[in-house]
């Protein structure tokens, strides 16, 4: 954990570079987080971004594009510390995803051949302890998984809640991820993580958004993304924008 911050920080990867996974690792990030949801990423880029996380010490989380047992599967098997699940609206649902990523009581597919398993390295046992490590957090994103939150988060295996506000703004029919109506809605769903002993995660574009949400329980954050990140400090180099 960062050191001089309580709450983990990490940030979301749309580019397809592991070099950007190892420059990172240099950083005080605890995390990353490929954003396989919204960003071109194929299994190939993957498998060579999570081999960058493990080269450079720095654990990395996939964000899925669909609850989908071949995806998990994969995914986990590449060696990902934890998934960050979208669109997840009820507890069923959060125990299926579980269900998908576990071993032990669950129905994930075993190999001793890949990544997570250390190449046929580790015996059976050890793989299947190991793999049973990997964090689940459920992305909350529309009112029906507001109202759900506490049930979801207190499903067994689910490691925490992460609030996706721009998609939970859109199930309110809003266009403004900082309007009211979805603070409110952030409130109960870190609310309803943090009082069941789990992560209270969400995204924040810099340091003073998550400073006020670390005061409303938040204790997880992926702050901007690697595009934006880049975009702002070349900007603050090269002046104003050009118009287009």
């Amino acid at each position: 954990m960062n050191s001089t911050n309580p709450a983990p920080i990490g940030i979301f990867v749309k580019t397809g570079s592991p070099q950007l996974i190892e420059v990172l690792g240099t950083t005080a990030l605890d995390f990353v987080v490929l954003d396989a949801e919204h960003a071109p990423f194929d299994r190939g880029m993957l498998d060579l971004m999570v081999l960058g996380g493990r080269a450079a010490r720095l654990p990395v989380f996939i964000r899925i594009p669909v609850i989908d047992p071949a995806v998990i599967l994969s995914c986990l098997d590449m060696g990902a510390t934890g998934l960050l699940v979208p669109h997840v609206d009820t507890a069923e649902q959060a125990r299926e995803v579980v269900a998908m990523a576990r071993y032990r009581g669950g129905r994930r597919g075993y190999s001793g051949g890949p990544r997570s398993a250390g190449y046929a390295s580790l015996s059976m046992a050890q793989a299947v302890h190991l793999g049973d490590q990997a964090q689940i957090v459920c992305q909350i994103e529309s009112a029906q998984a507001v109202g759900q939150a506490r049930a979801i988060a207190e499903v067994p295996g689910v490691a925490g809640l992460f609030v996706g506000r721009a998609d939970l703004a859109l199930s309110l029919g809003l266009d403004d991820p900082r309007a009211p109506e979805v603070l409110q809605a952030t409130r109960a769903t870190l609310q309803a993580a943090t009082r069941a002993g789990k992560l209270a995660g969400m995204h924040v574009g810099g340091t003073p958004e998550r400073e006020q949400f670390i005061d409303e329980g938040a204790n997880w954050f992926v702050v901007s993304s690697d595009q934006s990140l880049l975009r702002q400090a070349v900007q603050a180099i090269a002046g104003a924008p050009k118009q287009r």
